[in-house]
């Protein structure tokens, strides 16, 4: 296992596509603090602080490695590398256990290749977080535990799907699928129960009076429950959620805990599957 992982981390260093994202992350860290500090130059009674934008992170960083977990383990089947390693004497279970190593280490590098960008530009320019340290260090965490999810499914379709061109399709089209299905329903979630009363006036200058009304979109119970539990369960609610700053502090360690009960199950079910698969 060990010389297995010492062989793929030294590919990781060489491979052009770990390189370009790691490019790509952290000229996006060093933009965003930039361009609000711009903001705040051309008007004036605009305060940004650090906190804004800081945990993009997490969302450029699940969508990089989608595009990264599926070319670098497609590269292994395109190349013959895999057969090369059974060829050898190397495990099934070791040579798919070393692949999603590598995709975790990946990816906290594309999300360290953004702060460090975002910090050392930020904080010049707009100072300190004003959030509570504590609570940065909980979403980060949190984020930490996402990272270990989502290349565990990464993993899974990359090591179970000999095609590159396949793999990389659905790695990159579900994890926007994914974060496009948690924002519409992290947006429903947000609804309020009633519309309150409120007076506008009309195009021909009347007084119009709105009563107060229930909210047709609002969700109810016991429908409301299910998707709240999904919300905090699903890998791309949870990159919407984190990355936006709207996830309550106490739903982060149920949220880890979500993460990681995802990472064991679906690794499990890979290497259940990973030990028949006929490798060509």
């Amino acid at each position: 296992m060990s010389r297995l992982l010492y062989a793929n981390l030294v590919r990781l260093k060489n491979d052009t596509s770990f390189r370009l994202t790691l490019v790509a992350m952290a000229a996006i860290g060093i933009f965003l603090p930039v361009n609000k500090y711009h903001l705040m130059q051309r008007h004036a009674g605009i305060h940004i602080t650090l906190d804004n934008g800081f945990f993009t992170y997490i969302m450029m960083g699940m969508i990089f490695a989608s595009a990264f977990c599926s070319l670098y383990i497609g590269t292994e089947y395109s190349d013959g590398t895999i057969r090369n390693k059974l060829m050898v004497g190397h495990t099934r279970a070791n040579i798919y256990l070393s692949n999603f190593i590598v995709c975790v280490i990946g990816e906290i590098f594309m999300c360290l290749a953004f702060i460090v960008g975002f910090c050392a530009v930020g904080i010049p320019l707009l100072g300190f977080f004003s959030m509570p340290i504590k609570f940065i260090l909980a979403y980060m965490g949190c984020s930490l535990m996402l990272c270990i999810a989502v290349a565990a499914i990464f993993t899974f379709v990359a090591m179970l799907n000999q095609n590159k061109a396949v793999t990389s399709v659905i790695c990159i089209l579900g994890m926007f699928v994914f974060v496009f299905g948690g924002a519409y329903m992290n947006a429903r979630l947000k609804e309020p129960k009633r519309h309150e009363a409120y007076v506008y006036v009309d195009i021909d200058g009347e007084i119009v009076e709105r009563p107060e009304e229930a909210n047709p979109y609002y969700i109810d119970e016991p429908e409301r429950s299910f998707l709240n539990f999904l919300n905090d369960f699903l890998p791309g609610n949870q990159t919407v959620t984190l990355s936006q700053i709207q996830a309550e502090e106490s739903h982060l360690g149920l949220m880890m805990l979500y993460s990681a009960i995802i990472a064991v199950a679906v690794t499990g079910i890979g290497l259940f599957v990973f030990r028949r698969e006929d490798v060509k």
